[in-house]
């Protein structure tokens, strides 16, 4: 009898460190996940970040709305005129496009969530990283063609914490 409580005891230590353990990584896991903190324009923003085709394809799609101190940095491998959609997208956003030097080089504003699959958003120069905002930061946060944006690096692997 005596055994028997003592492998129920063990039992219940080990399912509560699983417990624990689970509900450490469910708190820490977006804080693992590759971000960074974007400085633009009068804003700050705590960016997820999407650098595979996967991540930059899925992008948005599916979520909910953004907070306004939040957004989705896409990283891309080489400069390009890398097209933006808003295929399941639930809300509008902004869409700042930034160069290899971090300057924005074109804008959309307000994008619908209805443009898709009839409209396609493409900047007309190349740009190395897509920035999507909550609709109506662009005004709200002075961001302008031109405008520097600043961002760690380091921070776009991930395990940054």
């Amino acid at each position: 009898m005596n055994k028997r409580k003592n492998a129920w005891s063990w039992i219940a230590v080990v399912l509560v460190l699983l417990l624990i353990g689970s509900a450490a990584l469910y708190a820490l896991w977006p804080q693992l996940q590759p971000h960074a903190n974007v400085h633009i324009g009068d804003g700050v923003f705590t960016t997820r970040v999407a650098k595979t085709d996967a991540e930059r394809s899925k992008g948005l799609s599916g979520t909910g709305e953004l907070r306004s101190d939040q957004a989705m940095l896409l990283v891309f491998d080489h400069d390009d005129k890398g097209s933006i959609w808003m295929k399941d997208m639930n809300y509008a956003i902004d869409i700042v496009w930034l160069d290899k030097d971090k300057k924005v080089v074109y804008i959309v504003k307000n994008a619908p969530p209805e443009s898709y699959p009839y409209e396609k958003f493409v900047p007309k120069q190349d740009a190395r990283y897509v920035l999507e905002l909550p609709a109506g930061t662009v005004n709200k946060k002075a961001i302008n063609i031109g405008l520097q944006a600043t961002f760690d690096e380091n921070r776009l692997e991930g395990w940054g914490v």
